[in-house]
């Protein structure tokens, strides 16, 4: 008997489900054995309590057990014996066991409390489990009009033939013409509450899914990163092969179709006129009186993709910085092998101290002549003589404090760098004087200088012949002052003009 299969949509192409595609996702999937967990129940609604309702990305050991443990007590009230008798870090660990795979435990940096976040695989579960309650209004008309501007756009986007482009835009012109008309007689058509309830539904769910979409992306970048630091650990070959290997690896991630859509996405976010169009958009929307019941959180929502995108491009950043390790542990251990390999010549020669000694004479060909022109010897340049004038000399106080002459100041680049990311979010470019505006120097010149030399990926510093004054005050209260060019960080794809001098 022919077993049947079950139709559903996976890229572009319309992929069957087998048996065997089935049956592999019951042994393997993590979302499946979610949903088929004793604890399910408790599982699936604590962590879309958490992690998708409230978006959290990551949250500390101590915090989400003490939010589990009111949730298990709440449960167990008036239960003997208990439902869940087992402390809630117990089930945290569980959870994040590699034979459950639905939280993620990690340990930030400089810290030793474990943090947790939720999988994509408990995201799918949770998804799956809203999509079986029933909806009491189920809108199809908002669907139908995007699958048609769907394909209007791949159609007209792909189309070559500028006598067809111009057909489908006087088409659309002719359309916007004939509603400004109908406008200006008075005849306006308002779109109903159904209507309208029916595209914020649609709209509430495709923002939700971009959330899920994020965390899916950035659990696809953290496993490239983690077959990074496999092949690191393993290597024992040439450091060119594994550098080929690891470069290869990320510009295919960010060459694929959802790296490319990924960067657009988060680049669209971040332009300013796009992020003032949405919030007016959501802020009016959200005051039309059909959707008085509305959902407060999506008042908000590019904030939380902003937030979530930014997770996302930290971790791309982690591959660079263990690349940057990698390169300076294998310098070290080369290191090592030259000093080792030095010691034990060294140790070799204080052996044979002693020993009779043999004379060996060998003699070998060279192996290219050597050839020294006359003309190549330079000249010689006799040394200037620096007159030194002793007569003036006074001689010092020997009671001093020396410690001014040793004080070294750091400055970490990593603050500042934060400064300028932060303001590039609002605006496409910010100068150095309106940046220490909102941030005062507070290591005086130190500082000053370096601002002058951050490198970060996301933005650039162009430098400007048109010099600018900054001021600053010292720790003892000093006000400070400097004429330095004119800098302006820009994001990577923005370039400011030069100010004509």
């Amino acid at each position: 008997m022919a077993v049947p299969s079950i139709a559903v949509g996976s890229g572009t192409k319309e992929v069957g489900m087998h048996y065997d595609d089935v049956a592999a996702l019951q042994r393997h999937s993590s979302a499946w054995r979610l949903v088929r967990a004793d604890h399910a129940p408790l599982i699936i609604s604590f962590i879309d309590q958490v992690f998708v309702e409230g978006n959290v990305r990551g949250i500390a050991a101590g915090e989400l057990a003490d939010r589990l443990d009111d949730v298990l007590h709440a449960l167990n009230e008036g239960q003997d014996p208990p439902l869940f008798p087992k402390p809630a870090r117990a089930y945290l660990d569980a959870w994040a066991a590699p034979d459950a795979g639905w939280l993620r435990k990690y340990y930030l940096a400089g810290s030793d409390e474990p943090h947790f976040d939720a999988t994509p695989a408990a995201e799918k579960a949770v998804a799956w489990c809203a999509s079986l309650r029933a909806r009491t209004f189920v809108g199809t008309e908002s669907r139908l009009n995007t699958v048609v501007d769907l394909l209007r756009q791949m159609v007209y986007g792909a189309e070559a033939d500028p006598d067809t482009r111009l057909a489908e835009l006087e088409r659309r012109r002719q359309e916007i013409d004939d509603e400004m008309e109908r406008v200006r007689r008075g005849e306006v058509d308002v779109m109903d509450p159904s209507a309208q309830r029916d595209r914020y539904q649609q709209f509430a769910g495709t923002a939700r899914e971009l959330l899920a979409d994020f965390r899916e992306v950035e659990g696809n970048f953290r496993a490239l990163d983690r077959d990074l630091r496999e092949q690191i650990t393993i290597w024992d070959g040439a450091k060119g092969g594994l550098l080929e290997q690891v470069v290869g690896g990320r510009a295919s991630i960010a060459d694929s179709d959802q790296g490319k859509s990924f960067h657009a996405f988060y680049d669209f976010l971040l332009s300013p006129t796009r992020q003032e169009e949405l919030a007016d958009l959501l802020r009016r929307v959200h005051e039309l009186p059909a959707l008085a019941d509305g959902d407060d959180r999506l008042r908000a929502i590019h904030h939380e993709w902003l937030a979530a995108g930014e997770r996302t491009q930290t971790t791309v950043r982690t591959l660079s910085e263990q690349l940057r390790r990698y390169l300076d542990d294998r310098v070290w251990l080369e290191n090592r092998r030259v000093m080792d390999i030095l010691r034990s010549i060294e140790t070799s020669a204080l052996q044979l101290r002693g020993e009779r000694r043999v004379e060996l004479d060998v003699e070998i060909d060279a192996l290219a002549p050597t050839v020294v022109l006359p003309m190549e010897r330079p000249l010689y340049r006799p040394q200037t003589r620096i007159a030194v004038h002793s007569s003036d000399l006074q001689s010092g106080d020997d009671d001093f404090d020396a410690t001014a002459l040793f004080g070294q100041v750091h400055v970490d680049p990593a603050p500042l760098t934060a400064h300028v990311r932060r303001a590039l979010l609002q605006r496409p470019q910010v100068g150095l004087a309106a940046l220490l505006h909102d941030h005062p120097l507070e290591q005086g010149l130190a500082e000053l200088v370096t601002y002058f030399s951050l490198t970060d990926g996301a933005f650039d510093v162009v430098f400007d012949d048109t010099p600018e004054q900054v001021a600053w005050t010292d720790h003892d209260g000093r006000s400070r002052r400097a004429t330095v060019p004119r800098v302006t960080y820009a994001r990577a794809a923005v370039r400011p003009q030069p100010t004509p001098t």
